[in-house]
């Protein structure tokens, strides 16, 4: 090739210019496109929408009027008996035995006394939501005595009798000191009873405890058994079993 012929040019503005008409030609249809479709769609009668309430889609489905069951008679439906006066749902006091201490309603101040930290009681009660608290107490003999506790929560919620009485569980265990978790109440789902060793000081008569911690739905029950001779399993055994059979 000679110096003076000048170098052929290849044609890329023309290429370029055609794939962008291409590009602009396909974004141009697509619009037109999708006007189209709005347009044909907003032509169209609206379809209505399934109802958002079908009752032949509920869950359970209800019996057929006349197929209900029975409501509970009384004496089995336990809200019915846990509802009414706490009092009368107490073990009563064996034959022979004597009134001693609180006999019915106790308020939680009086109740929080006997603990080791009496504000921080109240305090834990109050926020788990006691609700009220029925106490029976008798003393056989001289020396042995037997208190009751019926403490109930708010309703609607469980916690409170629950929480009360698994940490009640759990003091009561470390008093134990062998490692040992109590005996499970039979019949109770979670309650259990746990008998002392023996506590002994120079100067005193010995000292002996039983205690049982149950939940029945919003309620705790606690029983306590001190005596200065030592107490069988059977009778706190038997105590549990009796106080929860009457709720």
């Amino acid at each position: 090739m000679s110096p003076d012929t000048p170098p052929a040019v290849r044609p890329r503005r023309r290429v370029l210019r055609t794939v962008g008409l291409i590009a602009l030609a396909a974004v141009i249809g697509l619009v037109g496109g999708t006007a189209t479709g709005y347009g044909i769609q907003a032509e169209r009668e609206p379809t209505p929408l399934p109802a958002l309430n079908q009752p032949g889609l509920a869950y359970p489905k209800p019996l057929p009027k006349g197929a209900e069951p029975a409501p509970l008679p009384a004496a089995e439906d336990r809200r019915v008996k846990a509802e009414g006066d706490l009092r009368k749902l107490l073990l009563p006091r064996p034959k022979g035995a004597r009134a001693e201490g609180v006999d019915g309603w106790q308020s939680l101040p009086d109740y929080v006394s006997d603990f080791t930290g009496p504000g921080g009681a109240l305090e834990e009660q109050l926020g788990s939501g006691i609700r009220r608290i029925a106490t029976r107490t008798w003393r056989t003999g001289e020396l042995k005595a037997v208190t009751i506790n019926l403490l109930q929560y708010r309703p609607g919620s469980l916690i409170g009798a629950q929480e009360y009485v698994e940490g009640q569980q759990v003091i009561a265990t470390r008093k134990l000191g062998d490692g040992s978790e109590g005996v499970e109440v039979k019949g109770s789902g979670n309650g259990r009873y746990f008998v002392y060793p023996v506590k002994r000081r120079a100067g005193f008569l010995d000292y002996y405890q039983a205690r049982a911690f149950i939940q029945r739905g919003d309620i705790a029950i606690e029983i306590l058994v001190s005596d200065q001779r030592k107490i069988a399993e059977k009778e706190i055994r038997s105590l549990a079993e009796r106080q929860l059979e009457r709720l």
